[in-house]
């Protein structure tokens, strides 16, 4: 499933408003007595854009599926409550009641509870389904992060582990010992403006980390994904393409379809589209195109060798 394809279903099952309401309860019970894991949510369909989404653009996201009534969901649910809570942040912890969102499960194609699915920047990796123990569900998920960090698909920074260092996140690691870093008071600045839908208070907390130091390639890179998600609010995909489709002039009908490419992942695809925006155009218009694109590379590492064959591309389409 592409991020742009979720929409939620706003018919009302009382049934799975029961279940919500259950687990909210469960939620508050254990803040109370101070049990709670502080970077772990409760979704549905009404915020899984913002929270697994939209927050899997700055950070990680382990998307649980889970049925409320299954002693073996609620064992997977506490490991992983466990292990999240022992990140210090380094990835969230996203709670799905298959009882209270039937409709989500479905476009997940979950095919059996408990289950967890990777989320990383907008993109989905499925992982176990089923009953796992603390030690099973730990070694898939090193095994994931570190896989993802070697193929480039972390958040810039991200050390490519379940905990804060690299190296760090195996079983039998030294107890008692903090590994993970403190946040960036600029990260949680912008996190909590995002928690809220607050999009111009990140993108100015970012910018202004950049203005401050030039050189903070993470803070950089984090302003980029802010922008691109709030560009992306109120756009339809389908209509974006087909306009520009239709309008093959039209450098911001272009933009929009290659903001959307790269949120879903096609990063070549929306490097090609505005090169080749820049060959066909001139002046005002080849400039924004080009300046678009450099914007986009952003979103990568410096040395992603897609962005330098962009950057041969960009110069032969310049010249």
């Amino acid at each position: 499933m592409q991020p742009s394809d979720f929409s939620p279903n706003s018919a009302v099952d009382l049934g799975a408003r029961k279940a919500a309401m259950e687990r909210e309860a469960k939620q508050r019970a254990a803040e109370s007595a101070g049990r709670s894991n502080p970077y772990a949510v409760n979704v549905d369909e009404s915020n899984f854009q913002a929270q697994v989404l939209e927050r899997s653009m700055a950070s990680p996201v382990v998307l649980a599926v889970l049925a409320g009534w299954s002693e073996q969901s609620e064992q997977f649910e506490n490991a992983l409550d466990k292990l999240s809570a022992a990140s210090g942040g380094n990835w969230f912890l996203a709670k799905v009641d298959s009882e209270a969102s039937p409709q989500l499960v479905q476009a997940l194609r979950v095919p059996t509870t408990p289950m967890i699915v990777v989320v990383v920047q907008g993109q989905l990796l499925p992982g176990p389904a089923g009953p796992a123990t603390e030690e099973q569900l730990t070694g898939w998920l090193v095994e994931a992060f570190a896989a993802l960090k070697e193929q480039g698909a972390l958040p810039q920074g991200h050390p490519g582990t379940i905990t804060g260092e690299p190296g760090a996140g195996e079983a039998g690691g030294e107890p008692g010992r903090s590994e993970e870093p403190q946040a960036r008071p600029v990260d949680v600045e912008a996190q909590e403006a995002l928690n809220q839908g607050d999009f111009a208070t990140a993108e100015a907390a970012y910018a202004k980390a950049v203005e401050a130091d030039p050189g903070d390639t993470e803070s950089r890179s984090k302003l980029a994904q802010v922008r691109l998600v709030g560009r992306l609010q109120n756009v339809d995909a389908d209509a974006a393409r087909q306009a520009a489709a239709d309008r093959p002039e039209d450098v911001d009908a272009q933009i929009t379809v290659a903001d959307v490419d790269m949120y879903g992942g096609r990063f070549e695809d929306a490097f090609d589209r505005l090169i080749d925006t820049v060959r066909r155009t001139g002046d005002e218009d080849r400039n924004r195109a080009r300046t678009h694109l450099l914007g986009l590379f952003e979103l990568l590492p410096p040395n992603d060798p897609r962005i330098g064959a962009a950057r041969r591309k960009l110069t032969s389409a310049l010249f």
